[in-house]
């Protein structure tokens, strides 16, 4: 593991057992916090733990006198430079700030009126998440591989990419159709992006790649997002053998303006708190904690998250726009998605359950990157950080990033008409082939229905999926 000074991280420290000894020690809000400092690391990392909950619990039961109080002990503790814990509680700590600055309109928008959000730099921390994490490689490889299997014999062939962001996927993609034994197909690729300067970019990008090829070659821009988006622009036409990508897009429709979500969230129920506590005292590590299935370790908010009826979190937005997918008649539509429950109607259920998720993607930087890497920092912060925020901080339409675990996609898209395909043998050892190739071991891919969950550790992260219209 990559340190910088020789502290532990989320997966070296020791013994958890400590915490019942340092809660006795917990001096009442408003004492000096000069013993905070004094705290080793893992008593540390699990004591930000305990804060974390704690001002959740007063966040939500809009006691902000004391969540101001543990928000103020949290940053003796957080740091966005430190070990991976500091650098997770950094984060939750600025979402539940979030969260209580959004009671009052007035101030947060005043706060954050003149921030700037330059498309130059989104770009490129999504490229470095593209190369730092091999989750977009080995999706990348599935779908293609996936694509080039239903397009078998086909002449036309029509790619619609419902979050085109990167030419990497599509132009390896060319380069396979290339070596087709029948010969390469007329390909015409539709990217939708709500920004025409990363659609320019691909277009630029493939274009050269498949005159080089000497393939026949179209690119269809459609700037727009993807809840706005008209499926008529897409401009399928008859004849055209149509293959559709979703990479980590589908879930923002599940996004749906309620406006009972929008006053103060529920207060969660304190036994969801005392159970991640408790399961935290019987592992030997955060590390171990991650390793173990989240039914052992989270047993009351995993209940609540997936035994929940998939009505509870139906949207007719996701439901009408699934349908309308179906009606293009696609060969083969493959899905990425993040595999976690962030779509919980609870704060403390999308808190317990996105600390676990991104301890575990904060972790992979630990083992990738120095602590000190302004590269891991920004991606922490401008990615990580703002996911975090949305999925702990926001109600309602404004809440993006409900994502959910494969078992509720397989309702929906069942739901919507379609049939699942099987990833091939083939898809499954490139995708092997790929995690190998990495240097780090903490890498897994798991089989699940016939479809590939990527994980870290046996932690499951992102899935991929393959569908066909079921007539």
């Amino acid at each position: 593991m990559l340190q910088d000074d020789g502290s532990s991280s989320v997966t070296s420290s020791s013994p958890l057992q400590n915490f019942s000894m340092m809660s006795s020690l917990s001096p009442s809000f408003g004492s000096p916090y000069q013993w905070l400092k004094e705290l080793k690391s893992e008593e540390r990392g699990l004591y930000l733990i305990h804060l974390l909950l704690t001002c959740a619990n007063h966040v939500a039961a809009g006691n902000l006198e004391n969540a101001n109080i543990a928000l103020d002990q949290i940053s003796h503790l957080a740091c966005p430079n430190g070990d991976t814990m500091q650098r997770i509680a950094s984060y939750f700590a600025e979402a539940l700030a979030d969260r209580i600055l959004r009671s009052w309109p007035g101030i947060y928008k005043a706060l954050n009126s003149t921030k700037l959000s330059v498309v130059s730099e989104d770009i490129f921390i999504k490229k470095m998440f593209f190369e730092y994490f091999p989750f977009l490689k080995v999706a990348s490889v599935i779908t293609n591989q996936a694509i080039i299997e239903a397009m078998e014999g086909e002449k036309m062939v029509h790619i619609v990419d419902l979050n085109a962001s990167e030419p990497l996927q599509w132009r390896a993609l060319l380069q396979d159709l290339s070596e087709r034994p029948e010969g390469p197909p007329h390909l015409r690729i539709t990217g939708v992006h709500q920004q025409k300067e990363v659609l320019e970019q691909i277009a630029h990008v493939l274009t050269e790649e498949a005159e080089k090829l000497d393939i026949p070659f179209q690119f269809h821009q459609v700037v727009s997002k993807l809840e706005n988006l008209d499926v008529e622009k897409l401009r399928v036409k008859t004849g055209e053998a149509l293959a559709i990508s979703s990479v980590m897009q589908l879930h923002t429709l599940l996004a749906h303006d309620d406006e009972s979500q929008k006053k103060s969230p529920l207060a969660f129920k304190l036994i969801n708190g005392l159970h991640l506590q408790r399961a935290l005292l019987n592992q030997n590590t955060l590390g171990d904690l991650l390793e173990k299935d989240a039914a052992n370790a989270f047993s009351a908010g995993n209940e609540s998250a997936s035994s929940s009826p998939l009505s509870s979190t139906a949207s007719a937005k996701m439901e009408g726009f699934l349908h309308a997918l179906w009606g293009l008649s696609p060969k083969v539509m493959v899905v990425t998605e993040q595999d976690s429950s962030h779509n919980g109607t609870t704060l403390m259920e999308r808190l317990s359950e996105s600390l676990y998720f991104y301890a575990a993607l904060f972790d992979c930087l630990e083992f990738t990157l120095q602590r000190t890497s302004l590269e891991r920092l920004k991606v922490e912060k401008m990615l990580f950080g703002e996911e975090i925020k949305n999925i702990v901080g926001c109600e309602g339409g404004e809440r993006k990033e409900r994502h959910e675990k494969l078992d509720k996609w397989f309702q929906r898209f069942d739901g919507a008409g379609f049939g699942n395909v099987p990833l091939s043998y083939y898809a499954m050892l490139q995708a092997r082939r790929l995690l190998q190739s990495y240097s780090c071991e903490g890498y897994k891919i798991k089989e699940e229905n016939g479809s590939v969950v990527i994980c870290w550790q046996d932690r499951a992260l992102f899935s991929v999926s393959a569908w066909r219209c079921r007539r």
